[in-house]
């Protein structure tokens, strides 16, 4: 395919010394190579998280691949935005700047050596130093946006120095060939649109068929999409917060947690957050005009001009919170602000440090949960069905500062939570999620306390009105019902009761 008109794919290939050494393409489909290429790491991008083990790895695989006399090495696929007069990558970055930095550490070796074997007397990082400031030295699109991020700094200067340390131990023939083979053979696909929409749309389809994106990253990409008339600072600022945030905790607070709840509580079972289902984080655009739409987009209109007015201190009125667990996401920057909003009560609710937070304080019940409990599937199990429902019963009855009774109600409510979560563990010896997902949507008569909890705290209107639906609904646990029994009933270690049991027959919900 030729370079095209606007939103359609220009396809190409490209050595990775014309790329990073030339600034071009090396040829579109009719064997015409493509100049100007200037690469660029937009603001939307993730920071460089490539370690010593990613680059390494990825030299070795080239060392192989050259040592087995491979004509053609190909190494992946870069998505380029045009945007103006740069080319904004959309997808292989982390590939892309680790080839940069082999190169650059490679030239940079190969010259002090050569000097070094010519008597001249330098430091090595005096050297770096003054080979960095010449003008005519290349992969300059290192220097965007890459000194404004701790991953980028830290990483960068890792990497880098691993590269040093392995090409200082190769022999010289060796680096001469790795440099022919790196600039000359090693080959990427490159895709180039003008259209950002699309280019992210390719993204995204190309990581479905290839190695799997975290669903969290896809959403990222969508939703940045949505921010495209945001201001740069605004921009720079919203992606900064997010990836701050441990992305391992934002991913299984996606897909192990949010969106469990939002099957759950329409009675339906929960799989796999994936690009199938993964639109259910979309939510309503800007364009959305239905009325639907508008009423959401209205409520959250309004409570960020209530939150950035005097209105709540004049009035004495909370701030209310734009978000609902069971109610569509505003598109945009919104979203960026829902995941950080249930990323810090998600954290609140797991940390029983109780100088620290609002909800789970010191409590004693999930002391001994913390302390004995976290270690088999099944405890596991358990103690996620305990945080969802108390991560939904705070996003639908606790305020953002919960006053002193709003925090004695959410004690009452973590008991009976337990009491429901662990008579699912009590009844199961080796307890898994699909035993789990039963107990929620398929209630046996045969399975004390069976219920579909979290229906339950969503349709309910008040927390006293939920907890004395729940005081109707939750049985006692006969004795001869439990399977998961323990022999240290009332024992404990370090002040803890050591049997989670113990807090059955305190609350009178075991039947001897």
């Amino acid at each position: 395919m030729a370079e095209t008109s606007n939103n359609q794919l220009t396809l190409a290939l490209t050595t990775i010394g014309d790329l990073l050494c030339k600034q071009k393409i090396t040829k579109n489909q009719d064997d015409k190579p493509i100049d100007g290429i200037a690469l660029s790491i937009p603001i939307y991008q993730r920071p460089y998280k490539w370690g010593v083990r990613n680059v390494m790895q990825l030299l070795d695989d080239i060392l192989n691949a050259m040592n087995e006399n491979k004509e053609v090495y190909r190494v992946g696929t870069l998505i380029l935005h045009r945007n103006g007069e740069k080319y904004d990558i959309v997808d292989g970055q982390q590939r892309t700047i680790s080839f940069a930095l082999m190169l650059l550490s490679l030239d940079i070796v190969n010259e002090f050596l050569k000097q070094k074997s010519q008597n001249v007397d330098s430091d090595f990082n005096e050297f770096t130093k003054s080979c960095l400031e010449k003008e005519d030295i290349g992969y300059k699109f290192l220097e965007e946006n890459l000194k404004d991020n701790d991953f980028n700094r830290l990483n960068v200067a890792k990497n880098y120095d691993a590269f040093v340390r392995r090409f200082q131990d190769m022999q010289e023939t060796t680096r001469e060939h790795l440099k022919n083979y790196v600039t000359k053979q090693c080959e990427m696909i490159v895709v180039i649109t003008d259209d950002l929409s699309e280019a992210f749309q390719f993204f995204d389809s190309q990581n479905a068929r290839g190695k799997q994106l975290y669903p969290h990253d896809l959403l990222k990409a969508f939703h940045l999409r949505e921010m495209n008339e945001v201001g740069k600072e605004e921009t720079v600022k919203t992606v900064n917060t997010w990836e701050n945030l441990d992305q391992k905790k934002l991913a299984k607070l996606f897909s192990e947690y949010l969106y469990c709840l939002k099957e759950w509580i329409h009675g339906d079972r929960a799989i796999k957050l994936n690009e199938q289902n993964i639109y259910k984080f979309k939510g309503v655009t800007k364009q959305d005009k239905s009325p639907y739409a508008q009423f959401y987009k209205s409520a959250y209109a309004y409570s960020e001009m209530l939150k950035n007015s005097a209105m709540p201190f004049v009035t004495g009125l909370e701030n209310i919170c734009g978000f609902q667990i069971n109610a569509p996401i505003i598109a945009g920057k919104p979203f960026f602000e829902y995941a950080k909003h249930y990323f810090d009560i998600l954290e609140d609710i797991r940390d029983n440090d109780k100088y620290r937070g609002y909800f789970i304080n010191g409590n004693e019940i999930v002391a001994t949960l913390e302390a004995f409990y976290k270690y088999r599937v099944g405890d596991l199990v358990a103690r996620r069905l305990f945080d969802l429902a108390a991560l939904l019963y705070v996003d639908r009855f606790c305020p953002e500062k919960p006053s002193k009774d709003d925090i004695t109600l959410f004690e009452q409510f973590v008991v009976q939570d337990f009491i429901w979560a662990y008579s699912l563990r009590a009844q199961y010896k080796n307890l898994g999620f699909w035993s789990a997902q039963n107990y929620i949507l398929k209630p046996d008569s045969d399975i004390i306390n069976a219920m579909n909890i979290y229906k339950i705290i969503a349709d309910a209107d008040n927390p006293i009105s939920l907890m004395s639906e729940l005081s109707s609904k939750l049985q006692k646990l006969p004795s001869e019902k439990i399977i998961d029994k323990k022999d240290n009933l009332g024992e404990q270690k370090d002040g803890i009761e050591m049997n989670y049991l113990t807090f059955f027959k305190k609350y009178n919900y075991y039947v001897e």
